[in-house]
């Protein structure tokens, strides 16, 4: 393979010093390095003080680092004193002679042989050479190549070697993987393929077809979704050969996502400048993964038109039944009249029925008659059979806007759903003829889908004529059956992304093969070990839990649970404890004000977060980014204003801000520069102050943000943005620090999103808890966290819904009089026969193929009721009553989830102040917009975060170094979620040079203890 001298930058200088640079030792480091074993012991007492002192240091050395250091590295000096003191008492360090060669590569041996580790021999590197082509394929971002390399180093004991030879190993194999690609994809391309491929790159009346193809649709309109199947038209044939051509060259779905995410960010001008082998494999792998997004969007398009209507007749029918009881109510007082003549003495007995109706009729006219009559029989009015009607006054609009969708999908299912796809297919050969369904015989048409209580609505009988089927009803009916099932997972879309079938979401059967290898390589403890000696475990704990929380109930110990009545009739309720937290705390209120830019320089300047912002053509650029355009163009996409707008007030240009904003700023860097600053955040003093019972504690929730474009993902929801639509912003925060984030839905379920955020959170802040509110829950949640080493600890809006669910490995008879009880005896059978299929579910979520939600969603909402399914849930249901129990029990607990969920509150009120620009909307086209923009938002807020930690952290060590325990303990109740003191308007200057942030001026301020006694201490817990 070519090497290229041009080396790949992937870390870095920080990340590299982490990993390859010299160790440097605290006190408390060199006490437990150099603690020697007694096999260590014995090979140091073999040598000379000399010998065996440099020994020791190599022992502390390789145990911190798995690698080789020798003392030409002048900072030795405090280690070999630390040595000496410990092991050689008496002895100066002026005696100690640097080790020869022979003796260093003596003590190599040595030291690999007690470690059982190996040198990166010829041998080793040529088989981590082929382990690097092998991760290549299934992604050619060198840092993810990287970092499984050092994973495979690791596993196999092998010291690892320089980083100038792994960044060169790396760039082999991502040329070679990249050669081998566009070779075979030209072998492989027909000539109409690489002509509609060339196609993309010109113009078409001065419009490049793959700009018009990139566009997204702004909503469900039908001028927008009409242009979408027209790109799905376009697509389609690139798709069916890319599908085969992918899955023959091996290239897996993360390089194909990547190689088709190149296309949104290189130009025109640079794809036509490439080689043509290399363009055409990015066309290609955007052309495939545009097209099922495209199905995508169809089918949700789909989804929320057949919602709308059936919603719209639904209220239409609800409307019409007020209308009657209103007309019926107010003939009541004639209907009365009416009966009293059947009483009235002055009419003859011998009167004719003519002359008392027409008596009847001048006291209520005879069209009121059938409705009092069925008012006054107490006959309901059929909303049913108004809604059906309703449909037939929208079937001209239901037919415009959902045969064009209906007709451009392939639809899929099992053998039991064979009736519906029976109805699916014999409609879509009509609409795709051209046929008119009206002028379709109706005798044709299959029916035995066709619900017997709804047959009395889709059939009309005419006298002397047989049932007649509406067809326009009954085209609805297939709509709706249809949503249905794409919903529940009954029925799918083979060449989609979130509606394809679930099987296909999971570990392959080859893969799936080698099942302990993938479990081991996952590391999750509770998928390795069998399930009879989990449901043991769990088994124990739910019983013990039972009988505690009902014992410390009865005794009274349980002072937060309040219980009411007596025997079957005892009722209780909860208290929950505020433990509230301020923002803008009036710590914040002595400090003069900073601006934006200058906060941002200083952060920069502490935490290198600029680096992360790599060129779109990786090692190919030629000069470096101008920093202040990328912190321009970040302040000018976190608040909303815009780069036009910045460039007015930054005077920096606004066509090179929008160059470098192209070329730097996309997802994957502006999310390393937020986990940069995040890591940086955790590695301050003050940052543990936070911790809630000594554990780091998350939580997630989604904050509204209105769209003041139409994009696809937009909703209307009228309690957040009256008649307008919005997204949500959906952020994991952790001590205060948010340190993932995602734009979804608002008809999107926040429950499914939980994991996905916990799972890829790339920063170093690793939460061992997570709480949400109810919104965060569903039918898998608690089971999941489980399997991946998280507790989940939600607060539910209403606690006392929940006891119906509680489970135990006995039936509930068997509890006795306990207040707290299970309803029912959990299947402990089924769980273990589901085990294998569990597993397979467990490990699909740990790889990369799919997005956690996608599989969360399927799982939560699966209405299939198969045995896995059941078993699944079944799993849930125990997890959930273990943890309602300790939710129940412990006070602190509550008071716990409580304070997770607040700080996500006060994470969300300082976005609010920082995306202050157009009122905080949206002002973007497209979902990848909307997240770069959020990204954008959170890096503003990191930024904030650690400027204020930054300065706890000062003012914690000096009143700690001071001994002031008075302030120590406000210190630990003060919040760095706060924006007081930050000046995030007026004019904007980006010159590093301008930065006037001087942190030691700043904590003079709190130097007098004067100060902290007019300090209220923060509130208990």
């Amino acid at each position: 393979m070519p090497s290229d001298s041009h080396r790949l930058t992937i870390l870095t200088a920080e990340e590299i010093d982490d990993l390859f640079g010299f160790p440097r030792f605290t006190d408390e480091d060199r006490h437990l390095y150099f603690d020697l074993s007694k096999p260590e012991r014995a090979a140091v007492d073999a040598h000379t003080v000399s010998v065996a002192t440099h020994l020791i240091l190599q022992f502390g050395y390789f145990k911190a680092k798995r690698q080789f250091f020798y003392n030409e590295h002048n900072n030795v000096s405090e280690d070999l004193r630390y040595i000496l003191e410990r092991y050689f008492p008496g002895r100066n360090e002026e005696s100690i002679k640097p080790p020869s060669r022979p003796t260093r590569l003596a003590h190599q041996q040595i030291i690999l042989k007690l470690f059982d580790y190996h040198l990166c021999d010829t041998a080793a590197k040529n088989d981590l050479e082929r382990k690097a082509q092998r991760i290549a394929m299934l992604s050619t971002q060198p840092v993810y190549i990287l970092r499984e390399m050092l994973q495979h180093l690791t596993n196999q004991r092998i010291v690892i070697p320089t980083y100038t030879f792994l960044q060169d190993m790396v760039g082999r194999v991502v040329t070679y993987e990249r050669n081998r690609i566009t070779q075979q994809l030209d072998q492989a391309l027909t000539s109409e393929v690489k002509t509609q491929l060339d196609t993309l790159l010109k113009a078409d009346e001065q419009v490049y077809r793959i700009n018009a193809l990139k566009r997204e649709p702004k909503d469900f309109s039908h001028y927008e979704l009409r242009r979408e199947i027209e790109r799905r038209k376009f697509f389609q044939p690139l798709h069916e050969f890319a599908k085969s051509f992918l899955a023959t060259a091996g290239i897996s779905n993360e390089s194909g996502k990547y190689y088709a995410s190149l296309v949104k960010f290189y130009t025109i001008y640079k794809l036509q400048r490439m080689a043509a082998a290399t363009a055409r494999l990015y066309l290609l792998c955007f052309a495939y993964h545009r097209f099922r997004q495209i199905n995508d969007n169809l089918i949700e398009a789909f989804i929320h038109l057949v919602d709308k209507y059936e919603n719209q007749a639904k209220q239409a029918a609800v409307d019409a039944m007020q209308r009657a009881l209103i007309d019926a109510s107010k003939n009541l007082k004639a209907a009365g009249a009416v009966l009293a003549l059947f009483v009235d003495n002055e009419i003859p007995g011998d009167a004719s029925f003519a002359s008392v109706k027409e008596k009847a009729f001048a006291l209520l006219e005879p069209e009121r008659f059938p409705i009092v009559s069925n008012y006054m029989c107490n006959i309901e009015f059929d909303k049913v059979g108004f809604e059906w009607s309703h449909y037939t006054k929208l079937s001209s609009t239901f037919k415009r806007n959902l045969r064009q969708l209906f007709s451009n999908l392939d639809f899929a299912g099992r053998v039991e759903d064979a009736p519906l796809l029976e109805a699916v297919v014999f409609l879509q050969d009509l609409l795709r003829q051209g046929k008119s369904p009206r002028q379709t015989n109706p005798s044709l048409f299959p029916v035995t889908i066709i619900p017997k209580s709804l047959q009395c609505y889709l059939f009309a009988k005419e006298k002397g004529k047989k049932k007649q089927l509406n067809v326009d009803r009954y085209e609805f009916l297939i709509y709706r059956l249809l949503r249905n099932a794409l919903e529940a997972g009954d029925v799918f879309v083979k060449d989609s992304i979130e509606f394809r079938r679930f099987e296909d979401d999971l570990i392959s059967d080859a893969r799936w093969q080698d099942k302990d290898a993938v479990l081991r390589e996952i590391g999750a403890p509770i998928l390795l070990t069998p399930i009879k000696e989990t449901l043991k475990t769990l088994h124990e704990k739910l019983e013990a839990r039972f009988d505690a929380v009902n014992q410390r109930i009865n005794n009274g110990q349980n002072a937060h649970i309040k219980v009411n009545g007596a025997a079957d009739k005892r009722r209780w309720t909860l208290i929950y404890p505020s433990a509230e937290e301020s923002v803008n705390n009036q710590f914040y209120s002595k400090l003069p004000g900073v601006g934006i830019a200058d906060l941002l320089w200083f952060v920069v300047g502490d935490t290198g977060f600029l680096s992360a912002f790599s060129h779109v053509l990786d090692r190919y650029v030629k000069h470096d980014p101008d920093p202040r355009e990328i912190l321009a163009s970040i302040v000018a996409m976190g608040t909303n204003m815009g780069l036009w707008k910045m460039a007015e007030v930054s005077g920096l240009s606004h066509a090179s801000m929008t160059t470098t904003a192209r070329n730097y700023l996309r997802l994957e860097t502006i999310r390393a520069a937020n986990d940069a600053i995040t890591n940086a955040t955790a590695t301050l003093p003050a940052f543990h102050l936070y911790d809630i019972q000594d554990t780091l504690h998350s939580s997630s929730d989604g904050q509204r943000m209105e769209t003041q474009i139409d994009t696809i993902n937009a909703r209307h929801a009228p309690k957040y943005f009256g008649l307008q639509k919005g997204v949500s912003a959906y952020t994991l925060v952790a001590n205060h620090v948010p340190i993932n984030a995602k734009i979804i839905g608002t008809h999107e379920h926040e429950s499914h999103y939980v994991f996905d955020l916990l799972y890829n959170n790339t920063s170093d802040i690793k939460p061992e808890r997570h709480s949400t509110d109810t919104h965060g829950t569903n039918q898998v949640n608690f089971w999941i966290l489980l399997t991946f080493g998280y507790f989940f600890a939600p607060r539910y809006r209403d606690l006392h819904k929940k006891m119906d669910a509680l489970v135990g490995f006995k039936h509930p008879n068997e509890y006795g009089d306990f207040l707290i009880k299970p309803s029912r005896k959990t299947y402990a059978e089924l769980i273990e026969k589901e085990w294998p299929t569990v597993q397979r579910i467990m490990a699909s979520l740990a790889q990369k193929d799919v997005t956690q939600a996608t599989i969360v969603r399927k799982l939560a909402s699966y209405t299939r009721q198969n045995q896995t399914k059941k078993a699944l849930w079944e799993l849930e249901n125990i997890c959930r009553t273990l943890y309602i129990l300790e939710f129940i029990d412990d006070v602190e607990l509550r008071q716990c989830v409580q304070k997770a969920l607040n700080r996500g509150e006060a994470y969300h009120r300082l976005r609010r102040a920082v995306a202050f620009v157009n009122g905080g909307k949206f002002r973007v086209k497209t979902e990848d917009e909307q997240q770069l923009w959020n990204e954008c938002s959170r890096l503003i807020t990191n930024a904030i975060i650690y400027y204020n930690t930054v300065l706890l952290s000062r003012v914690y060590e000096q009143k700690l170094a001071a001994g002031d325990q008075e302030a120590l303990t406000i210190l630990k109740g003060v919040s760095p979620v706060a924006w007081q003191n930050v000046n995030l308007f007026g004019s904007f200057e980006f010159n590093p040079s301008t930065s006037k942030v001087d942190i030691d001026a700043l904590v003079a301020h709190y130097a007098d203890p004067a100060y902290w006694s007019n300090v209220q201490e923060p509130p208990l817990g």
